[in-house]
């Protein structure tokens, strides 16, 4: 069975951090790409951060120089530190994975979703 196990979720104040993590639970022969995505309250899901099997990553302008994406391949784990948070970045964030099962199949699969709410 394939699962993302997202975590780290929560209420902080603005200026606050949080730190996100989504682990692959499979029988992985391969990791790809990993990245993070939010959908707030009445808008569309978006990109927020990526990062390929070898390091390099990707942001989004709105939060560049404030989050870090990285990645741990011998736990199959993908991390967002989120920094300087404000409450334009209440949202429910998404940890998507592509990976390539021991069976074969090449899998791209969403976590379920962790809600991070900036509030004073």
């Amino acid at each position: 069975q394939v699962q993302l196990v997202e975590s780290g979720g929560g209420l902080v104040q603005p200026g606050g951090s949080l730190r996100l993590s989504c682990a692959v639970s499979a029988r992985i022969s391969s990791m790809h790409g990993m990245g993070w995505y939010r959908q707030a309250p009445g808008k569309q899901r978006e990109l927020v951060a990526t990062v390929t099997s070898g390091g390099s990553a990707y942001y989004v302008d709105s939060v560049k120089g404030r989050f870090t994406i990285s990645r741990d391949n011998a736990k199959n784990t993908a991390y967002l530190q989120m920094n300087s948070l404000s409450p334009e970045d209440t949202a429910v964030y998404y940890c998507n994975a592509k990976f390539t099962l021991s069976s074969g199949p090449t899998i791209n699969s969403w976590g379920q979703g962790t809600q991070v709410t900036v509030s004073s």
